[in-house]
C-alpha cells in the first residue's frame, strides 16, 4: 500500500473515531454528563451559518491536496490554521475532538502541533477540557471566542466573494457586449 493510500486510510479512520467519540458523548449527556446540555452546543450569533461547516471542510481539503500535488507538507504549512479549522468543523458538527486528533489533523509533528495548541490557548481561541471517563485523554475544542473569529472569518470571506461577483458580473455583460 502507498504512503499516499495509508494516509487516506488514516484520515479515515479519524473521522470515524471522531464520529464514534461524538455518539458517545451524546450517550453521555443522557447518562448524568456534569455540565448541562447548553454548555455543550455551538455558540450562535446572526452570521452565523451551518454553510460555514462545508466551506472549512472545503479549505481544509484544498489545504491538503495542495500538499499532495506539490510532494511536500512542509511548504505550505499552517499548523495553528488546520488547527483552528478541524476544531471548527467539530464544533459545528457538534463533535468532541481528542487532542492526539487534534495534532494529526495539523498535519505536523506531534510536538510542533502540541506547541501550536499551548499558543491557541494561550490566546484564548481554544481550550481543554480532561475526558471525565478516560483520564488518559483530554479534548480540545474552540473557545466562544475562537468560534466567534472563526464565524467572523468565513462571514467575511463570503462577503468578498459576493462583492467579487457584483464587480465580474457587469464587467463580463461589456466583456460579451450585453
Amino acid at each position: 500500500m502507498s504512503k499516499d493510500q495509508l494516509k487516506a486510510k488514516a484520515r479515515r479512520l479519524i473521522a470515524a473515531a471522531n464520529e464514534l467519540l461524538a455518539i458517545a458523548h451524546e450517550l453521555e449527556l443522557g447518562i448524568g454528563d456534569d455540565r448541562a446540555p447548553d454548555e455543550l452546543t455551538v455558540p450562535h450569533n446572526a452570521k452565523d451559518s451551518p454553510a460555514w461547516a462545508e466551506v472549512a471542510r472545503s479549505v481544509y481539503r484544498e489545504r491538503r491536496h495542495r500538499s499532495d500535488v506539490f510532494g511536500d507538507p512542509t511548504l505550505f504549512g499552517e499548523p495553528a490554521w488546520d488547527i483552528l479549522l478541524d476544531l471548527f468543523i467539530a464544533a459545528k458538527e457538534r463533535k468532541r475532538l481528542p487532542v492526539t486528533s487534534a495534532c494529526i489533523g495539523a498535519a505536523v509533528p506531534a510536538t510542533t502541533a502540541l506547541r501550536w495548541l499551548t499558543v491557541l490557548e494561550e490566546k484564548g481561541l481554544i481550550l481543554r477540557e480532561n475526558d471525565t471517563a478516560d483520564a488518559r485523554r483530554v479534548f480540545v475544542r474552540l473557545s466562544a471566542d475562537g468560534y466567534e473569529k472563526m464565524v467572523a472569518y468565513f462571514t467575511h470571506v463570503a462577503s468578498d466573494m459576493r462583492q467579487d461577483e457584483r464587480i465580474e458580473a457587469p464587467a463580463l455583460r461589456m466583456a460579451s457586449g450585453a
